[in-house]
């Protein structure tokens, strides 16, 4: 007997020692697998210890030449969302999440941003020079990027010709073009008399009464959608041509003419011409402005800057503020911006005529970022001349692949 229980005494502690020998392997391998897992998450970041996801953001420029986008990059300055949209909550009584981590907030505003740009894009009307010199030169060695950098961008439509009996039915076609794709068409009446003061761009109705009638046709046609109206580019900056009695005359009917579009269509947004920031003092551009209308938001939402010219992007958003504290008027005035050739920004010499070694600039968009400036536009189809390359209005194949390459 005393024999059997030495046996069972040991038979246990044996058992004993088997299980601490098995406790101590499963911890053992509790311990690789933990080491593993390390060393997975480990070999997924990068040689500076962050993953490729919370890298910090890059700053979104300007479209590159290389690469211009067909939707338009938010501005540097864009202010964003500190967080998303809270996810609705699950239907298992789980903690309500804490707040995104700064990766998870980026990725939802870049999203945010893009549907936003593509929820109100501009129209880019079919009938330009530039897609009819892409239809008829399919084997020029400049087809690819003309087409690509300059085609495929929505741009204003100019009416420059005084034609009184055609006038409603073109701009219909433009305005209704637009409502079907559900896009914002940008339209420019040009015919003011003595324009340009009588420069490269000389012609216009014939005296103030025929341009009232002519502006009243052209309402007409700008239908019950959203439009974007560029009044008479250089109407009011170069206006130092005219005597006093002939200016206040010009300005009564660029008032008269903001008041007949939105009454024709409520949903028009007209904006008045600031010139551009390398011209008039604000205070002296706000001045004009204010006899012209465009403080009253019976006629005005605001003003554009640097049509056909080649001012730097953010000089003129410095400029159009400060012209619009000196305006006055409704809190909602703001103001658009050609941004068609100020890639390189003015040339040094101040030269203005199809200047040399101009760039395209920030692709059109209704969603800059920037308080009060409502859009950056092509409102001068880049390639068409100024005067110097080629007949005032007129595309040049040279100067707009000089532009896009």
């Amino acid at each position: 007997m005393p024999g059997l229980r030495a046996q069972r005494l040991a038979a246990r502690r044996s058992e004993r020692r088997r299980a601490v020998r098995r406790h101590a392997m499963v911890v053992a391998a509790a311990v690789v697998v933990a080491v593993g897992t390390v060393t997975g998450m480990m070999s997924a970041l990068d040689g500076t210890g962050r993953t490729d996801e919370a890298a910090p953001p890059k700053v979104t420029r300007s479209p590159s030449l290389r690469s211009l986008p067909l939707m338009p990059s938010p501005s540097p300055s864009a202010t964003r969302s500190t967080s998303p949209t809270p996810a609705a909550p699950t239907p298992r009584s789980e903690p309500t999440p804490g707040p995104p981590s700064p990766n998870v907030t980026q990725k939802t505003q870049k999203t945010q941003e893009q549907r936003a740009a593509v929820s109100a894009r501009l129209y880019r009307h079919p009938d330009s020079q530039v897609l009819d010199w892409v239809r008829d030169h399919l084997d020029d060695p400049r087809h690819a990027v003309i087409r690509s950098r300059i085609a495929e961008q929505p741009a204003a439509v100019w009416f420059a010709d005084f034609t009184p009996d055609t006038i409603t039915a073109r701009v219909r076609a433009v305005t209704s073009g637009g409502s079907a794709l559900g896009r914002v068409p940008v339209v420019v009446p040009y015919a003011v008399p003595d324009r340009d003061c009588g420069g490269h761009s000389q012609g216009g109705a014939p005296d103030l009464d025929a341009y009232d009638a002519w502006i009243d046709r052209f309402a007409a046609g700008l239908g019950s959608g959203d439009v974007i109206v560029i009044l008479e580019p250089d109407s009011i900056a170069q206006s130092e041509c005219l005597s006093a009695g002939e200016r206040a005359d010009r300005f009564a009917s660029l008032a008269r003419a903001g008041r007949a579009f939105k009454t024709a269509n409520p949903r028009a947004r007209v904006y008045y011409d600031a010139g551009h920031s390398g011209w008039n003092a604000p205070g002296k551009q706000a001045e004009w402005l204010r006899q012209a209308g465009a403080a009253s938001p019976a006629s005005s939402d605001g003003v554009f800057s640097n049509v056909s010219n080649f001012q730097d992007t953010a000089a003129e958003i410095a400029y159009d503020r400060r012209v619009l504290d000196a305006l006055g008027g409704p809190a909602g005035l703001g103001a658009v911006i050609d941004t068609s050739r100020n890639g390189a920004g003015a040339p040094p010499d101040g030269e203005w005529c199809d200047p040399a070694g101009r760039k395209l600039g920030r692709a059109p968009t209704v969603s800059t970022g920037e308080a009060r400036i409502d859009a950056y536009l092509w409102v001068k189809l880049p390639g068409e001349s100024d005067g110097c390359k080629g007949r005032p209005g007129t595309f040049t194949a040279s100067y707009a692949y000089d532009l896009a390459r």
